[in-house]
């Protein structure tokens, strides 16, 4: 079981770091319907991952052992490649601008959200979002290709979404147990994710693709 967690939790930390998803449940968070729409994000944020990463784990546990270790290997390289191009990429846009970025446009929508909105919006966030979506695929791999028992293998995935939904679920706890120094709190750390959101991605992108690399490379030498 130890195995199978110490393998999620790079992935379950690249996508709990995700400062646009972060930003959009704090935004819900000072709309009229915050005690509503929090919850419904939160739960629609780990169902997502949830089902993401168990798709991928049965998917890998079909396979055969071996092919399923390479297929483990490989993807671990190729994730990684593509997170140091993303580092790359996030950095260089970043440099070019020189100035704070502008929020998504859809953000601006998103006090007039009902709940169903909200559940939507986590869901496409979490399990469509390409970054997330490597993540959860990946962590669902990983566990896959442990041929760990089917407990160790459960308990590992919940581990992955919980950790993965805690910079999500700790705002929503927060707001609903903080009053009104919840909100100011908040406010200032959706404005520095604002403000440093490229430089925290490049880091992030830098990190994963890294530590995904070096765990691929050695089983296929």
């Amino acid at each position: 079981m130890t195995t199978g967690i110490a393998e999620v939790l790079p992935f379950a930390v690249g996508v709990a770091i995700s400062p646009v998803p972060i930003i959009a449940v704090i935004l819900m968070l000072f709309s009229s319907r915050a005690r509503v729409n929090g919850p419904m994000f939160l739960i629609g944020w780990a169902v997502a991952l949830a089902v993401v990463s168990g798709v991928a784990f049965l998917a890998g546990a079909a396979a055969s052992a071996s092919t399923t270790a390479d297929a483990v290997s490989w993807s671990q390289v190729l994730f990684g490649a593509l997170f140091v191009v993303l580092a790359v990429r996030t950095w260089r846009k970043g440099a070019a601008n020189g100035e704070e970025p502008e929020p998504p446009k859809w953000m601006a929508g998103i006090d007039s959200f009902s709940p169903v909105k909200a559940l939507s919006l986590a869901l496409l966030l979490a399990g469509v979002n390409p970054k997330n979506l490597l993540l959860a695929v990946g962590a669902g791999g990983a566990v896959a290709g442990l041929g760990l028992s089917t407990t160790d293998a459960v308990v590992s995935l919940a581990v992955f979404v919980v950790v993965a939904s805690l910079t999500i679920a700790v705002p929503v706890l927060y707001y609903l147990v903080g009053g009104a120094t919840a909100r100011t709190t908040l406010d200032r750390v959706k404005e520095w994710l604002t403000l440093h959101n490229d430089a925290v991605m490049t880091v992030l992108f830098l990190v994963l693709g890294v530590n995904l690399i070096s765990k691929g490379i050695p089983p296929l030498t």
